[in-house]
């Protein structure tokens, strides 16, 4: 695509804040302490999780750079930046987790594949830019349309980058139509962050954002948007993120016997702890994040101190200042994570548990035993770190 190009080697990569903790050097992939994740309700782009799959694209003429709506439409366009900006601006506060947050921990129970993830695989930003709804409709495509007369039913995003499991292709991912054309699904094509221009890292000069749904289908450096029948067919659709049962093995798997993971599941993480502490004898305060798929709230975050013997219910909070609802009132943001806090006693050592329940009553499973999976995604089971009271043994 003119004014943009995918790298095939590392040489050029943008700079990285120090902190990040680095899980994969190339391709790029980095989480943020789990502490700075609960120092800002909006995450800081210097510390926003770093997932590629390939080189970072560059931009060399920004006036040339385009992206082509084509497929099964009655009139393809070209879309340049020009044209993005013309359009009505809006913006959404959405979290974005990796499928694989808190892999790490799954792999304890028994070993996974794919890249060791902590507790900081997700992080919540001001999104702007036009809804996919008002560009498909620059293609003649209305709101609210489940198939076009030719018969596309999904929407496929296409970036420029070079992925390994595309054979040196890019990588690419499709959502259903009838997302992308709903105004209240919030779809965007991104061109700033946090109220900056997007940078190289997250997607720069223009990405997808598709709330409440995993990170995977929101694709960066975007190169093309296709109308097409069926779903996307690449790598990362069909031969990777999704979920398969704990009897699954590598010799035994059948991808095609699962659809692709879109939705995620309640989750949340305790982040002023690390996985095992010493603090001093009297008060100590839990504070994480907790989030679920699909927009839908979080209603309650039960913390223990004793393992999972009692519960103390914390207190749950967005923006300072004013009162979280979970359900789809304008003062909350649906698509965005939610921040718990509990201030109490630890008089022993002991180990402490969080889990969060959403506005449909789904909780947090009790093991990771129960949900392994041979990918290592989606692990929501209870958050567990363990504290040692001054400085006793365990």
């Amino acid at each position: 695509m003119p004014g943009i190009r995918g790298p095939s080697e590392y040489s050029q990569e943008p700079p990285r804040h120090p902190c990040l903790r680095i899980n994969a050097k190339e391709p790029f992939n980095a989480e943020p302490p789990r502490s700075a994740l609960v120092s800002s309700y909006v995450t800081p782009v210097d510390f926003f999780y770093k997932r590629n799959h390939g080189p970072i694209p560059i931009i060399d003429d920004i006036e040339r750079y385009c992206v082509s709506i084509t497929g099964l439409v009655d009139h393809p366009k070209l879309l340049f930046m020009k044209d993005v900006w013309n359009l009505p601006k809006y913006t959404v506060t959405a979290t974005l987790q990796c499928a694989g947050n808190r892999r790490t921990a799954m792999s304890k129970s028994k070993t996974v594949k794919g890249v060791g993830w902590d507790v900081a695989a997700l992080g919540n930003a001001i999104w702007s830019g036009p809804k996919l709804a008002d560009v498909l409709e620059l293609v003649g495509i209305p709101k609210l349309t489940s198939a076009t007369p030719s018969g596309g039913k999904h929407v496929e995003f296409v970036s420029i980058d070079k992925c390994k499991e595309e054979n040196g292709g890019p990588y690419k991912a499709s959502i259903p139509l009838s997302q992308a054309t709903n105004p209240l699904a919030d779809v965007l094509l991104a061109y700033e962050m946090n109220g900056e221009t997007i940078n190289r890292d997250h997607g720069y000069p223009l990405r997808v954002v598709v709330p409440g749904v995993i990170g995977a289908r929101s694709v960066k450096w975007l190169d093309s948007i296709n109308i097409i029948a069926e779903e996307c067919q690449g790598f990362f659709m069909q031969k990777d993120y999704k979920m398969f049962p704990p009897s699954v093995n590598w010799e035994n798997i059948d991808w095609s016997t699962r659809k692709p993971q879109m939705d995620f599941p309640v989750q949340c993480a305790i982040c002023s702890l690390e996985d095992s502490n010493i603090v001093k004898p009297g008060k100590i305060t839990i504070k994480g994040y907790a989030v679920s798929g699909g927009g839908r709230g979080i209603e309650r975050v039960d913390v223990s101190i004793d393992g999972g013997k009692t519960w103390l219910e914390a207190s749950r909070f967005q923006k300072a200042g004013m009162p979280y609802i979970a359900d789809n009132d304008s003062s909350s943001d649906k698509w965005a994570w939610v921040f718990f806090e509990v201030v109490t006693d630890v008089p022993k050592n002991t180990e402490i548990v969080a889990k969060a329940v959403d506005i449909a009553s789904n909780v947090q499973p009790e093991n990771v035993e129960n949900i392994w999976n041979l990918r290592g995604i989606l692990n929501n089971s209870w958050h567990r770190v363990h504290v040692r009271v001054g400085h006793s043994n365990m």
